[in-house]
């Protein structure tokens, strides 16, 4: 325990709280701090001038990470007939209809994203109150719902990322691993502001991506200085 408390107190000694670093500066801390025995997961943060209970307000969407996360997600599909065979060949983990919604309200929910077929929808709807709180409720605008399941799923198992701002205007996701190389992570965190900027709502007024930070899963949050990363982006 000692041992742990002392790598935390490094890693925090080495990262200046106030300091706005380069997108590349602080890519080499994380990774520099990143030293336990299994590979973290690098996250990204993102504070907001939006107002998330106000419905034009809400940021959601999804961003296919150019370099993925790292992580093979279980994906669930709601479908019957064709189109189960459909997302059964494309490499979806669970696939059902009643039996899946009878499975998840029975507690068991063995899958990191769910997909549905839209004609499955009244039936999803039932899990509403299981599903919502998990982020795991299939919606059309991140393209869960939908009839090309062979896209959904082989998206999701290929490194897309959904996103939603949370009460204070917060978005937060996995953009890789601690073990990518820099310029790897760096895509991936450019490709996920990009995709935040797109989702700007009509009710933003004023200033609409204030910070940034990224930290690892057992690392300190090392703040960015937003205009490399913007400019990374565009040179990328």
């Amino acid at each position: 325990m000692a041992h742990h408390g002392k790598r935390i107190r490094k890693a925090r000694e080495a990262v200046e709280r106030t300091k706005l670093y380069k997108l590349d500066e602080a890519l080499r801390l994380i990774k520099a701090n990143a030293n336990v025995k299994f590979d973290e997961t690098v996250e990204l943060a993102l504070n907001l001038g939006v107002d998330p209970k106000h419905a034009d307000q809400m940021v959601r969407g999804v961003v296919n990470l150019p370099n993925g996360t790292g992580r093979t997600l279980r994906v669930a599909v709601f479908a019957r007939g064709a189109k189960a065979d459909e997302a059964r060949e494309a490499g979806a983990d669970v696939v059902g209809a009643e039996d899946l919604v009878a499975s998840v309200q029975g507690g068991e929910i063995n899958f990191d994203r769910a997909i549905a077929t839209p004609d499955m929808m009244p039936l999803v709807g039932r899990l509403g109150k299981i599903l919502g709180p998990r982020g795991l409720m299939p919606n059309p605008k991140v393209g869960t719902v939908t009839m090309d399941v062979k896209q959904a799923v082989g998206a999701s198992k290929g490194g897309a990322v959904e996103f939603r701002a949370e009460k204070a205007g917060i978005v937060q996701g996995s953009v890789g691993k601690a073990s990518f190389g820099e310029e790897k992570l760096a895509e991936n965190i450019c490709a996920f502001i990009d995709a935040v900027n797109r989702a700007k709502p009509p009710g933003a007024k004023g200033h609409y991506l204030l910070r940034a930070a990224i930290s690892s899963t057992m690392g300190p949050g090392v703040r960015l200085d937003l205009s490399t990363v913007q400019s990374a982006g565009a040179g990328a």
